[in-house]
């Protein structure tokens, strides 16, 4: 997210610490032509031993990348949203309407922390890993109306509203009230109720499930992109 409101960016970040399919699209899209890299092409100029193995093992980690887990075409659109994946950033924004006036803007980080809980199972031992992402979604209703910003986690499995700031695009307030947590247990009958508001508008369980599996298909195009990235520089 470039834009990052800064109040919600400072409470957001300092809080935050499965293959996609796209109809329109082929799932078996190759990741050498969608990255337009390829990992055994060679300067034709000398190079040291010592950079000609940093060259093999970065070239050695991108064929491994393509051949446990080829990243495939992002998604461009999800249920009535439409989706921009932001290449080379750990956000990406989808931009929806609800109505005749009220404008959806989500914008989702990349996994951004993590939570340990128990294997299911009376007989299992260990844990799994959770995987988070945040979650950002403004709703405008036009002129004359401050915009509604919903501060939330997005699990695996199910969304989390933390907070609910009302933003006047018009006026700068110095030291606005902020709305309260919604995650403590007083204010979770407020909190399903604001979670019915967003269901209404898309914003959902099901959501979720898509920006996990976006988003692990996202991870695997920028480690290879940036592996890519750093074997060019090397070798010039």
């Amino acid at each position: 997210m470039a834009r990052f409101i800064p109040t919600a960016q400072r409470a957001f970040v300092s809080a935050a610490s499965k293959t996609l399919s796209n109809g329109s699209q082929s799932r078996t899209a190759s990741a050498y032509s969608l990255l337009q890299f390829h990992p055994y092409a060679t300067s034709q100029t000398h190079k040291s031993p010592f950079t000609a193995n940093i060259i093999r093992i970065l070239s050695n980690e991108i064929e491994y990348q393509h051949d446990y887990a080829p990243p495939h075409q992002p998604a461009t659109s999800f249920n009535s949203f439409t989706v921009q994946d932001r290449s080379g950033e750990k956000w990406m924004t989808m931009r929806g309407k609800y109505g005749e006036n009220e404008e959806i803007k989500i914008e989702a980080t990349m996994f951004d922390g993590c939570v340990f809980v128990p294997k299911p199972g009376e007989d299992s031992t260990g844990e799994n890993v959770v995987l988070h992402i945040s979650l950002l979604v403004d709703i405008s209703k036009g002129q004359g109306y401050p915009d509604m910003e919903f501060l939330c986690s997005a699990w695996p499995d199910h969304l989390e509203i933390q907070k609910v700031y009302l933003l006047n695009r018009d006026k700068t307030i110095i030291n606005p009230y902020m709305g309260r947590d919604l995650r403590r247990k007083k204010n979770r009958k407020l909190q399903r109720t604001l979670g019915d508001y967003l269901e209404e508008r898309g914003v959902n369980n099901e959501l979720c499930v898509f920006l996990h599996e976006y988003m692990m298909n996202k991870d695997r195009i920028e480690l290879i992109q940036w592996l890519g990235n750093v074997k060019s520089i090397v070798q010039k």
